[in-house]
């Protein structure tokens, strides 16, 4: 069933509304449910996501939660990027698009639909190993490393990311010391 949210984000969107428009009737026949979450439009089988679409400059995505539990013997899902462990895209980049890969559409939807009626999840991550200025920098500060531990996992991992992604260890020890007090208070190193 069409969701007068989705309609309202369609009309807005100035980059792929046709491409959208295009989909839709493809995500709804497999009988998800049709709503706006982050801002975007999402599709859901029982409460579970399924696929949400993402507008980007040069195509629209459409990222599966869990597409790393989809078969894809044509090779057409994507990785979200060098750190995404579950998530997988299509991209779109025009109405022809959709066309083509309709019939792949509708499998990936079935398949992550049955994936999600038999309870499949994507197995844990591997163990964070910390960058050894961050490690330093717990060890020394107890509160800090309670503070660190008690964040989510994926918090976690994306702080030590970011201190970690810094060329010169003066470079991650500021980024450690510009941060503390956001991890501290509890926050991501994107939460407001």
């Amino acid at each position: 069933m069409k969701n007068p949210e989705v309609d309202d984000y369609i009309k807005r969107s100035e980059q792929w509304p046709e491409e959208m428009t295009a989909l839709r009737p493809i995500l709804l026949s497999s009988g998800l449910s049709e709503e706006i979450k982050w801002r975007k439009p999402c599709y859901s089988y029982e409460g579970h996501n399924i696929v949400i679409l993402q507008e980007m400059k040069d195509f629209l995505a459409l990222m599966f939660f869990k597409g790393a539990l989809l078969s894809d013997p044509e090779g057409v899902l994507t990785e979200q990027g060098p750190n995404s462990r579950s998530a997988r895209r299509i991209e779109i980049a025009s109405v022809d698009d959709v066309h083509r890969l309709a019939a792949t559409l509708e499998d990936f939807l079935g398949e992550a639909i049955e994936n999600e009626q038999k309870g499949l999840t994507v197995g844990p991550a591997p163990e964070l190993v910390l960058v050894d200025e961050l490690r330093q920098r717990l060890d020394e500060d107890p509160a800090l490393e309670a503070a660190f531990e008690a964040l989510t996992p994926g918090r976690r991992r994306e702080y030590n990311l970011y201190f970690s992604d810094a060329r010169q260890a003066e470079t991650r020890v500021a980024r450690i010391e510009k941060h503390s007090k956001r991890i501290l208070d509890g926050k991501g190193l994107r939460d407001r």
